[in-house]
């Protein structure tokens, strides 16, 4: 498929030939056209999608005319190397340098980029809190933007700068607003909202990756905080009969002895921490020692400073919060001669970006599993746990006085349908029995 399908200029078609694009990708020939027709989008794809270049063609292409005082497109991104990114593909694709671009980030001078932006540019990329700051001190005009993009937008989420991002798009309320990014999340949902139009096209391009290896059964769960993971983990952990044998993978030693406190404990032995932090934790410094005893069911580990682990054998690999490099977790899922094994993992929405990056590496989705009906599901905003559907009082008016509810660990209904449960049932239990 040729160029011509995204209806570019001659200059612009010349030069991404020159630059050794060929053919469009599938997420510039879905919203190119929406986007030069000035139509609110929310575009989602992964890593190399070709978002980054799609949004540059549409800058060169809606703003026709260059060197006008005020600037007429503004970019977010989340940081200073993201920043530089853009601006390369700009300096790719604007031939002639037909229009004056601008970098704002942390590292430069706030009166030089003051000055930078009064002697005016047509296009500024920046991050969120820098632009904010120079629009405070009336140096950016958002008065004549046409264009607000908003990149990699779930990593703003992330930082934490939603408030920098609404305030200049609610400036720029003009403008026509664009947004990218890996996944859609509440939270996203949350920061972009009070600016995209009823009118906004979600467009999403969900590429995968061939697929790399033969890896375990891969499940996730998705909660929306930390308090409800550890109460989904206590949950799980507490059916003693169905997870006889665990690793439970978090990030640093803080966090293992954390979880170690919140789990149910009834058995000495039964819970403990890999190279625990404290003294006085229930704890082993070898791997093999835990897998040999037979009363150890449960075994916390942290990510942090650990190098290479052998858990062949055991068959349930929880992570319970994402490692920093998605590697980590890909070789802990690539299978291993015969061993039945099945690798659970607890996502928040800030970790769906690891979680994407993951499918996309191992060319595989994880089975997305309901959450079970008696979670108690966290509410951070208060810090106060609440029944994910009826309250208590509730229930006991509908089911009547002589219904008992079930003790935790008697509560065995995590929504597994057959197929899923057969594949989580460990039959060869030789040596940990």
């Amino acid at each position: 498929m040729s160029l011509d399908k995204l209806k570019l200029s001659k200059p612009l078609v010349a030069a991404m030939t020159d630059a050794g694009f060929l053919t469009p990708k599938e997420i510039q020939l879905k919203t190119m056209s929406r986007i030069l027709g000035g139509q609110d989008v929310i575009a989602v794809g992964p890593e190399g999608a070709g978002k980054t270049t799609t949004y540059v063609l549409a800058t060169l292409m809606k703003l026709k005319y260059a060197f006008e005082e005020a600037p007429r497109a503004l970019i977010l991104v989340p940081d200073a190397e993201h920043v530089d990114h853009v601006l390369e593909q700009f300096k790719l694709l604007n031939r002639n340098n037909t229009f004056r671009i601008l970098g704002i980030d942390s590292r430069g001078v706030v009166e030089t980029q003051m000055n930078e932006i009064t002697d005016g540019c047509d296009i500024i990329v920046a991050v969120p809190d820098r632009a904010r700051a120079l629009y405070l001190k009336l140096a950016l005009n958002t008065n004549k933007i046409q264009l607000f993009i908003v990149d990699n937008a779930e990593l703003i989420v992330k930082k934490g700068l939603q408030l920098p991002v609404v305030e200049l798009a609610n400036s720029a309320y003009k403008s026509q607003h664009v947004v990218f990014t890996e996944v859609l999340h509440e939270k996203l949902n949350h920061m972009i909202s009070p600016f995209m139009k009823d009118s906004t096209t979600t467009i999403e391009v969900d590429e995968i990756g061939e697929k790399q290896a033969e890896v375990y059964p891969q499940m996730l769960y998705q909660v929306p905080n930390f308090r409800t993971k550890l109460n989904l983990l206590t949950l799980l952990l507490n059916d003693a009969e169905f997870f006889d044998k665990v690793i439970v993978f978090v990030n640093t030693r803080l966090t293992a002895q954390t979880v170690y406190k919140n789990l149910n404990n009834p058995k000495p032995g039964e819970i403990s921490i890999y190279r625990s932090l404290f003294f006085d934790d229930e704890g082993f410094d070898d791997i093999d020692d835990f897998k040999a005893n037979p009363d150890a069911r449960v075994l916390i580990v942290a990510n942090e400073n650990l190098g290479d682990l052998d858990i062949q054998g055991i068959p349930f690999i929880l992570h319970f919060e994402l490692p920093e490099q998605k590697e980590t977790l890909i070789k802990r899922i690539v299978k291993q001669g015969d061993d039945e094994v099945v690798a659970i993992t607890f996502s928040t929405d800030i970790e769906l970006i690891e979680v994407k990056k993951i499918e996309q590496a191992i060319g595989e989705r994880m089975e997305v599993i309901e959450l079970p009906e008696d979670l108690k599901i966290v509410d951070a905003s208060t810090a106060k746990p609440k029944k994910k559907k009826k309250d208590e009082e509730e229930d006991n008016l509908e089911r009547g006085a002589a219904f008992h509810d079930k003790k935790a660990s008697n509560v065995k209904n995590y929504n597994y349908s057959a197929g899923t449960k057969a594949k989580m049932t460990y039959k060869n239990k030789k040596g940990l029995s």
